[in-house]
């Protein structure tokens, strides 16, 4: 049985290395010809915290031409703008009218930002909106929409598919069987270490641009992070951030040769330079595509166009569905 995977995409900020390892790598892995593969990007999740208009189109651009040059297909894929699909939306409520308030009072975001102003001695609610509190029934519409049957989700983002799969077997319950419950396809955390060595964040400010130029690429690495170790003394590569990073873009006949380098002493400098090479050799096909795109205005445009044409008619009769179940319907 073919499995129809849905993948969101996060439209905040610009994607970083951590991003291209930890989400874009390992979800085109998971696409090709023996599954029917749905990618989305969540723009307007992204108003949840972003409130500049000029931020969300630019991080929207990024984002998909971040994707798009590293591989994914639109011919072999549906991709689109969660944006261009409205039905969404009218799914969303209708979700809503299933979804229970504590449900909702469980989600760990949510949950976060309140036990954040307990500890400051702030009111529960503070800085909390109502995109916030819904946002997993707008993750729900978005899975449901068109019944995937996998979502690939990270150990921390398990919940978001259990509400979803909870809030359609409500409806299901109710109403009729429409929702398919969607599976998690339980992703490995990559924990990929940042130029401070906490895991790699725009939040804190430890990240290492994805699509930038070398002299970037360069002088993020060499802002990496390393102990008093001097050139002809040994190292240990299994606490090293340095050949943690090293080790997602070499290959294993290269890792085995930096172990040794390690054990015989190579110098931080020498490791950096390295370093910089493989990644620079990844990363420097999907620069070029994606600077390519770059100067191409009506490109993104043109294809969010064609990404909504081919998955637009099966959003509305879906939801004509639902409408038919519920009751919002021509009266006899």
């Amino acid at each position: 049985m073919r499995k129809r995977i849905l993948t969101g995409i996060t439209t905040t900020g610009t994607p970083h290395i951590g991003n291209y390892l930890g989400a874009i790598k390992p979800a085109l892995e998971l696409a090709g010809s023996e599954n029917d593969s749905y990618f989305f990007l969540a723009d307007y999740h992204a108003l949840i915290k972003q409130t500049n208009p000029t931020e969300i189109e630019k991080s929207v651009k990024n984002v998909a031409l971040a994707w798009l040059s590293s591989g994914l297909d639109p011919e072999e894929s549906h991709f689109y703008r969660q944006s261009d699909v409205p039905e969404v939306h009218e799914l969303t409520w209708i979700l809503n009218c299933s979804a229970a308030k504590g449900l909702l009072n469980r989600a760990h975001a949510y949950k976060a930002v309140v036990s954040e102003n307990l500890e400051l001695g702030s009111d529960d609610d503070k800085a909390i909106n109502m995109g916030l509190f819904s946002y997993p029934v707008l993750m729900a519409a978005d899975i449901l929409i068109f019944n995937a049957t996998h979502v690939p989700v990270g150990p921390d983002q398990a919940q978001h598919l259990e509400m979803a799969r909870d809030i359609a077997g409500k409806f299901n319950h109710t109403y009729s069987s429409i929702f398919t419950l969607p599976e998690a396809l339980i992703q490995n955390d990559i924990s990929v270490p940042g130029t401070d060595g906490r895991k790699m964040s725009k939040s804190y400010s430890n990240s290492i641009p994805f699509l930038c130029t070398e002299k970037v690429l360069q002088k993020s690495i060499a802002k990496i992070v390393t102990n008093s170790l001097e050139p002809g003394e040994p190292k240990d590569h299994a606490s090293c951030n340095l050949f943690k990073l090293y080790s997602f873009f070499a290959t294993k006949d290269q890792i085995n040769n930096m172990e040794l380098a390690y054990a015989e002493g190579i110098g931080w400098g020498d490791v950096k330079r390295e370093l910089f090479s493989v990644v620079n050799k990844e990363i420097l096909p999907i620069r070029e595509k994606y600077l390519d795109l770059c100067d191409k205005p009506d490109f993104l445009n043109d294809l969010f166009a064609e990404g909504a044409r081919k998955v637009r008619p099966e959003a509305k009769e879906l939801v004509e569905k639902l409408r038919e179940s519920v009751g919002i319907r021509k009266i006899v």
